[in-house]
C-alpha cells in the first residue's frame, strides 16, 4: 500500500482533545493536499474524528475551519496551481473557501469506535491510561480486517506494553507530538525491535510533509521529553522544599521559579511549567513512569497533596491558564498558593525581599527571548553570560549553578540509560519541544 493509498481511510481517537485536534487538523490538510492530486483524483478520503464528547466534537468543527482558513490563506499560490483547471475559481476568496470545503468535507465526527473499523491508520491521544489504550486497540484491530497501524501520541508509556497487551504483533508506534502540534515542530518517534520498516518510513514521510523534526527516542518509560521534564520538576519542587526550611514556602517557591525561569534563560519558570502542563498530568506521569525506573522515586507527596485540594493547574477550554502553583492574571503569575492556609499569596508583597535574598543577575543578562532568537550571536550571549555567572558569590547564583549541573546530570542519564541515542537527541527535544535556549548537556559552568 502506498502512502497516499494508507492515508484515504484513517481515524484520530480523542479527536476533541488539545493534542487530538491538532492531529486531526494536520492530517485533514494533509488528506485534503493528497485528494488534489490529479493522480488521485477519483479516490476518497475519509478522517474519523472519534470523540467521547458531542460538544467537544461540535467545538472541533469550528475550531478547524478556523485553523484552516488561516492555512489556506499562506498558500493561496499553491492551490491556484491545484485548481487551476476550476475554470469557476477565480477570486481567491473562492479558492480558499473551496479549500475550506474540501478539509472539513474529509472530516466525518462521531462517537462510535466503530468508524475506525475500516480504517488504515488510527491516530491515539486519549488520557495516558495503559489499559484503556490496550482495551480501545484491541477492538479495533479484532473488528478492523485491515491490520490497521497504531500512532499513539503517548508521552510516557512504553510502546512494547502496547503491542504486547493488544497482540499487535508490531502494529503500533509511538509519535509523540509537542503541545500545541499544528503549532510545534517536534516529534518523539518511538520503535520497538518488533515495528516493521514499512510503518518507520511511513511515519517519516508523514513527519515530512507536516514539516515536523523527529528525533528518535527509545521505548523506555516516559521517553527523552518526559524523562528530563519529570526529573526537573521534581529537582525543583525539592530546591523550594528545602529552600522553605528557612522561609515561607511561598518565598521559596517564587525564588526558584525565578531562579529555574531567569536564572537559566528558560521561556519560563519550573512551576509555571508544572502549572501548564497541569498538577495532575505531571504527577499521573510519574505515575506511569516509576514502577520501570526501579532506581529512581519520582514522586512527591506535595503534588499529591496540591491534587487532594483540587489545585491543578492545566488550561481552560479557550487556552487560558488555571491556577495551578501560581495564581495567573491576564496570563501572567501574580501569587503563590499556600498549602498550610489554602489561599493564594501576592507576589508583590515579597518579591523585592526574595529578589535581595538572590542577588541581581549578572549585567550581561538578557530575557530569554532575546538570547532565543539572537540568530548567530546566541551561543556566545550564553557563553558570556554563563561565565559572569560562575564568578558571581550569591544565592541566586549558586541554586542556578545547581540546578544547571542537576539538569546536565539528567541530560547525560538519559544517553547512559539508553532512553537518547544521543546527547543531540536530548538536546533537540529541549530546545524544539520545550523552547529552551540551549540543551541541558552544555559545557556551560564547568
Amino acid at each position: 500500500m502506498t502512502y497516499d493509498e494508507r492515508l484515504q481511510n484513517v481515524s484520530v481517537l480523542g479527536a476533541a482533545g488539545k493534542m487530538g485536534s491538532g492531529i486531526l487538523l494536520l492530517t485533514a490538510v494533509e488528506m485534503a493536499d493528497l485528494s488534489l492530486k490529479p493522480e488521485n483524483k477519483g479516490r476518497t478520503y475519509s478522517l474519523n474524528a472519534i470523540d467521547v464528547s458531542s460538544a467537544g466534537l461540535a467545538g472541533l468543527m469550528r475550531y478547524l475551519k478556523a485553523q484552516v482558513m488561516k492555512i489556506a490563506e499562506k498558500k493561496t499560490v499553491l492551490l491556484r496551481e491545484l485548481y487551476k483547471e476550476r475554470k469557476d475559481l477565480i477570486e481567491n476568496e473562492d479558492i480558499i473557501n473551496e479549500y475550506i470545503f474540501e478539509v472539513l468535507n474529509i472530516v466525518r465526527p462521531g462517537t462510535k469506535i466503530e468508524a475506525t473499523y475500516d480504517s488504515n491508520i488510527i491516530f491515539e491521544a486519549i488520557i495516558e491510561n495503559k489499559d484503556l489504550k490496550i482495551k480501545l486497540f484491541k477492538q479495533i484491530d479484532d473488528n478492523n480486517p485491515n491490520k490497521p497501524w497504531f500512532f499513539t501520541n503517548t508521552s510516557s508509556v512504553p510502546i512494547h506494553l502496547l503491542d504486547e497487551g493488544a497482540n499487535l504483533n508490531g502494529r503500533v508506534l509511538g509519535f509523540h507530538f509537542y503541545n500545541p502540534p499544528a503549532i510545534q515542530r517536534l516529534v518523539e518517534l518511538i520503535t520497538t525491535g518488533n515495528t516493521s520498516t514499512e510503518m518507520i518510513e511511513f511515519a517519516n514521510a508523514y513527519a515530512k510533509n507536516l514539516k515536523k523534526i523527529i528525533v528518535p527516542s527509545n521505548d523506555k518509560a516516559g521517553f527523552i521529553g518526559n524523562g528530563h521534564f519529570m526529573r526537573d520538576a521534581l529537582h525543583g519542587i525539592n530546591e523550594a522544599e528545602n529552600l522553605s526550611k528557612d522561609m515561607p514556602f511561598v518565598e521559596a517557591l517564587y525564588m526558584i521559579n525565578k531562579v529555574s525561569q531567569d536564572y537559566l534563560v528558560r521561556p519560563m519558570g519550573i512551576f509555571q511549567l508544572i502549572d501548564y502542563v497541569g498538577i495532575d498530568v505531571v504527577t499521573f506521569i510519574m505515575g506511569v513512569m516509576n514502577p520501570h525506573l526501579p532506581n529512581e522515586d519520582l514522586h512527591n507527596a506535595l503534588l499529591d497533596n496540591m491534587i487532594e485540594m483540587e489545585v491543578k493547574g492545566g488550561q481552560n477550554s479557550n487556552g487560558s491558564q488555571k491556577d495551578g502553583f501560581l495564581k495567573y492574571e491576564r496570563g501572567k503569575p501574580v501569587a503563590i498558593f499556600n498549602p498550610d492556609t489554602k489561599e493564594y499569596i501576592y507576589i508583590s508583597g515579597f518579591q523585592a525581599k526574595c529578589d535581595e535574598k538572590l542577588g541581581a543577575l549578572p549585567q550581561s543578562w538578557k530575557p530569554w527571548k532575546v538570547v532565543n532568537f539572537s540568530r548567530g550571536k546566541k551561543d556566545a550571549m550564553l557563553e558570556a553570560y554563563f561565565n559572569e555567572l560562575a564568578e558571581m558569590d550569591t544565592l541566586g547564583a549558586e541554586l542556578a549553578i545547581n540546578y544547571n549541573a542537576e539538569s546536565n546530570e539528567i541530560g547525560a542519564l538519559l544517553v547512559s540509560s539508553g532512553v537518547a541515542n544521543s546527547a543531540d537527541d536530548v538536546n533537540t527535544v529541549m530546545l524544539t519541544g520545550f523552547y529552551h535556549a540551549y540543551g541541558p548537556i552544555n559545557d556551560y559552568l564547568k
